[in-house]
């Protein structure tokens, strides 16, 4: 599966962000997304994502099983956005795992399963039944990848995130990412501080001068030896 994009271009109030002549992005890449403050980072991940629409081009995910999009025209739990502040459903915990499993072509028990495997990388089980909304800063951030982490996405978008995290929650939420990567889940992650997530980026995509360089470390790390 690949998400592409082409002939990108966002403007607001007719002041250019960025132009991107073509993007692809495929499982098994992990990405580090990079550049000052204001360039487009965020804006970028949720045109990825389906969540805004790009003054012009158009962003196509091939491969994607038809009967799992949204009436919109976009992938349903193919491609996620997760932003450093996370938006939380009302209701427990379980609820907000719940939710976007209520879209898939799952049995009870099958749906069940996924919600405790989850809870349980997350270290939230004994928080279940809790409001989410009670939840403290790093308990919220694990709870919104586990909500991630059981749509099983194609592809994960982590705009800072470990933003606040304390080094446990670090180390959960970089567990539950490495499971999704050697699903074959592509991962993007912006951040301002090199972590464990930043560590394990391959490749650096650099967002500056309202342009898109790509580069992949490896090559560059050959090129230097």
């Amino acid at each position: 599966m690949q998400l592409t994009a082409t002939a990108l271009e966002m403007r607001f109030n007719q002041q250019l962000l960025f132009r991107i002549p073509d993007l692809m992005l495929s499982g098994h890449q992990r990405i580090w997304l990079k550049g000052p403050n204001g360039v487009g980072k965020t804006t970028l991940m949720k045109i990825l994502a389906g969540l805004s629409r790009p003054t012009t081009g158009q962003v196509v995910l091939r491969g994607a099983p038809s009967r799992r999009w949204r009436r919109d025209g976009s992938p349903l739990g193919q491609v996620v956005y997760l932003h450093q502040s996370p938006y939380l459903f009302n209701g427990t915990v379980w609820d907000n795992l719940a939710y976007g499993l209520n879209n898939l072509a799952l049995s009870v028990s099958e749906r069940e399963v996924r919600i405790r495997e989850a809870l349980g990388l997350a270290r939230l089980e004994h928080l279940a039944e809790r409001p989410a909304q009670v939840l403290s800063g790093g308990e919220r951030q694990r709870l919104a990848l586990a909500r991630a982490w059981v749509l099983n996405p194609r592809f994960l978008l982590l705009d800072e995130p470990s933003a606040n995290l304390d080094p446990d929650s670090l180390g959960l939420v970089t567990e539950m990412v490495d499971q999704l990567y050697q699903r074959g889940c592509g991962l993007v992650i912006t951040s301002h501080q090199q972590t464990e997530l930043t560590d394990r980026c391959e490749e650096h995509w650099v967002l500056d001068n309202q342009s898109l360089i790509c580069l992949n470390m490896v090559d560059q790390q050959e090129a230097r030896a």
